[in-house]
């Protein structure tokens, strides 16, 4: 298990993390959102001990990570800015993972290797860039650690190698028990992938869930009467957003749906129609059920390395 308690971290006098929490549990896929500068790739280096927390403490199976090899060893990462050695091929570096991982696997080198359809003999600097990410990828999946760290894991990969990857993944998780995190800027990457998903704004987590249990809780419900009303009418119910056009009310209910459908069904509604929501859409509800403004996501500029 992976236990963030308190985490900060500054660059200067920029504060990328801020007494960040959160415990990821083995053996599932957890996903870490956020735009541009919310902390994301902060956290994984301080997770494989690249950074040394200014407070708080991250540790893996109990023991700190930073200065520790022994636990660094169950450890994999690959960062958004890959490096390779110089003029090496796929060959040269699956030498230089041996070296540091125990359990790496030539064999599942070499199976991945065809899979992905890479010549592990062709110079590196010969790849385009998603292409090295594959052999990034490769290189971390034949390590075989208990935990392996992506951050913006499908960038650059085009749509049958991203499905791939994925599945990859879900394999290493299913047979292996593995622990995998990944980060992106895209919800829409992560929706179909990750068990569990938290949302990073400006340096904390403020929103943690299940992926199924998120996906279920939030639905959109349409509804229409003859006379007039407002949003009182539906006194009981947890609305997180309502609108109105005419005669025509959209809301954001929290709730069991078969339960809210019975209740409204009561009021003898001329419309009622209950349609599901995207993830993406389930966050910024639940984001400004918080309180939390987007209006300049930026604002803290470009993702602190």
């Amino acid at each position: 298990m992976i236990m963030a308690r308190k985490l900060t971290k500054y660059f200067g006098e920029v504060e990328a993390l801020n007494n960040l929490s959160c415990s990821i549990p083995q053996g599932c896929i957890y996903g870490l959102v956020g735009a541009n500068g919310a902390g994301k790739s902060t956290f994984l280096r301080l997770c494989n001990g690249v950074y040394k927390p200014d407070a708080g403490q991250v540790s893996i199976n109990g023991g700190d990570v930073f200065d520790n090899p022994a636990v660094k060893a169950h450890c994999v990462f690959v960062p958004d800015e890959l490096y390779f050695l110089p003029q090496s091929n796929m060959m040269r570096m699956a030498g230089l993972y041996e070296s540091m991982y125990p359990y790496f696997s030539r064999e599942r080198f070499d199976e991945l290797s065809a899979v992905f359809k890479l010549d592990k003999t062709r110079p590196l600097n010969t790849f385009s860039k998603g292409m090295r990410r594959q052999a990034a990828a490769v290189l971390a999946l034949s390590a075989m650690t208990d935990y392996i760290f992506f951050d913006e894991t499908f960038d650059g990969l085009d749509p049958v190698v991203r499905n791939l990857l994925k599945n990859t993944l879900y394999d290493d998780v299913m047979d292996r028990g593995c622990t995998t995190v990944i980060s992106s800027h895209s919800l829409r990457e992560l929706e179909d992938t990750c068990d569990q998903l938290a949302l990073l704004y400006r340096g904390g987590i403020v929103f943690e869930s299940d992926v199924q249990n998120l996906k279920t809780s939030l639905f959109k419900v349409q509804v229409a009467f003859g006379d007039e009303y407002d949003r009182t009418r539906f006194e009981g119910i947890d609305i997180l957003s309502f609108s109105k056009l005419g005669s025509v009310a959209n809301m954001i209910i929290r709730g069991d749906r078969g339960e809210s459908r019975a209740t409204i069904g009561k009021m003898q509604p001329l419309l009622l129609e209950i349609l599901p929501l995207t993830l993406e859409e389930v966050f910024l509800y639940e984001m400004e059920a918080l309180g939390y403004s987007f209006e300049d996501p930026c604002a803290k500029g470009s993702e602190q390395k």
